[in-house]
């Protein structure tokens, strides 16, 4: 499983940070998907901070 942030999209709430911050960190004013793929263990954080993405920046794949 991959996780994308869209930096045009991503509003830097920095919600999938607090969420995950196994695999997302903050890169100036937006978040990126820094650990790809995603570990395992990580799966559901991930997919629930990509739910929770306020301006859905986040995909996952």
């Amino acid at each position: 499983m991959k996780a994308k942030v869209d930096p045009d999209t991503c509003t830097g709430c920095e919600l999938c940070t607090q969420t995950c911050p196994e695999v997302f960190k903050m890169e100036g004013d937006v978040a990126v998907a820094y650990v790809n793929p995603v570990p395992k263990e990580y799966e559901d954080l991930a997919k629930q901070a990509a739910d929770e993405c306020p301006v859905e920046a986040i995909s996952i794949e």
